[in-house]
C-alpha cells in the first residue's frame, strides 16, 4: 500500500477518499499535498507508479492493464470500505478512467464523483489520434510529444531534471498508448457526476464526450493558466473547495 500510495495526512474518520492520479512525467509530490488542504472529511491518496520516487528501482509498468490491476488489487479493501472519488490530470485522467471502468465492470464499484482535467474525452476522435502517434527515440522529438500529450507548460531548465522527466514522460506516453477504451461494452458506464477542468491557456481538448459517459450531471470549468493551471494557488484553492462541495453533495 505505501509503495503504491502517497498519503501525507491519514484521516481515519474521513467519510470519503479522493484518489489522485498525476500527469505524465511526474510523481506524487504535488497532488499528495492536497491531503493537508482538504478538511477532515476527505482523505487524499495519490497514486505512485513504478519507475519513480520510492519505486525508482522498479521497472516502468509494461501496460495500462498491469497498472489498473495493481491499483485495484492494492486498494480494493479501501474502496469497498467507504465512498471514494477520483481526480485525474492529463495522463492521470486516462489512468483514473481505466481504473474506474475496471472497478465498475468487475466489482460493481463506482466513484461518488469523477474529476477529470486537461484531457480529451476517451470516446473522442482527438483521443484516438493522440493514441496512434509514433513515439520518437531521440530527446529532440520528445518536446513535440510532450506538447501533444502534455499540453502547454514550461519545461524545467535543469538538464538532469529535464533528462529524468523526459525518460519518465516517454514511459508514461508509451503506457498511455496501451489504454483501450473502445472495447467497453457499457454504452453509458457511469451514473456518478463528472466535472471537467482545464486551463484557459492550454491547448484545446475535445471534452464534450464526457457527457456521454455518465447518466449523471456533467460540468465544465475553465481556470486561468496553462496545462499545469492546477498548481497556481488561486486555482488550487478553487479546486479544493469545489471538489469538497461536490463530494459532500454526492454522499
Amino acid at each position: 500500500m505505501e509503495k503504491l500510495v502517497a498519503c501525507v495526512q491519514k484521516k481515519p474518520d474521513a467519510v470519503c477518499r479522493l484518489i489522485c492520479f498525476p500527469w505524465a512525467g511526474s510523481g506524487t509530490s504535488q497532488l499528495a499535498q492536497w491531503g493537508r488542504l482538504f478538511n477532515d472529511s476527505i482523505e487524499v491518496f495519490c497514486i505512485r507508479l513504478p519507475g519513480r520516487e520510492t519505486r525508482v528501482e522498479e521497472p516502468f509498468a509494461k501496460d495500462m492493464t498491469s497498472v489498473v490491476n495493481e491499483i485495484t488489487s492494492v486498494l480494493l479493501k479501501e474502496l469497498k470500505e467507504k465512498p471514494f472519488a477520483f481526480f485525474g490530470h492529463s495522463f492521470g485522467t486516462y489512468m483514473s478512467f481505466a481504473v474506474a471502468l475496471h472497478l465498475k465492470e468487475k466489482y460493481g464499484l463506482e466513484p461518488v464523483h469523477l474529476f477529470m482535467s486537461a484531457a480529451h474525452a476517451p470516446n473522442s476522435a482527438a483521443y484516438l489520434a493522440v493514441k496512434s502517434i509514433v513515439l520518437p527515440d531521440g530527446h529532440s522529438d520528445l518536446l513535440a510529444i510532450m506538447e501533444i500529450l502534455g499540453g502547454n507548460f514550461e519545461l524545467p531548465h535543469d538538464e538532469n531534471l529535464w533528462r529524468d522527466m523526459a525518460l519518465t514522460f516517454k514511459e508514461d506516453a508509451r503506457l498511455f498508448q496501451t489504454c483501450s477504451f473502445e472495447k467497453t461494452e457499457i454504452n453509458i458506464p457511469f451514473s456518478c457526476d463528472i466535472t471537467y477542468f482545464c486551463g484557459s491557456d492550454d491547448k484545446i481538448y475535445d471534452a464534450k464526450g464526457w457527457r456521454e459517459l455518465t447518466s449523471g450531471d456533467t460540468s465544465f470549468y475553465e481556470l486561468p493558466g496553462d496545462h499545469l493551471y492546477l498548481l497556481k494557488p488561486s486555482n488550487e484553492s478553487f479546486l479544493i473547495k469545489h471538489m469538497t462541495r461536490s463530494i459532500e453533495n454526492g454522499l
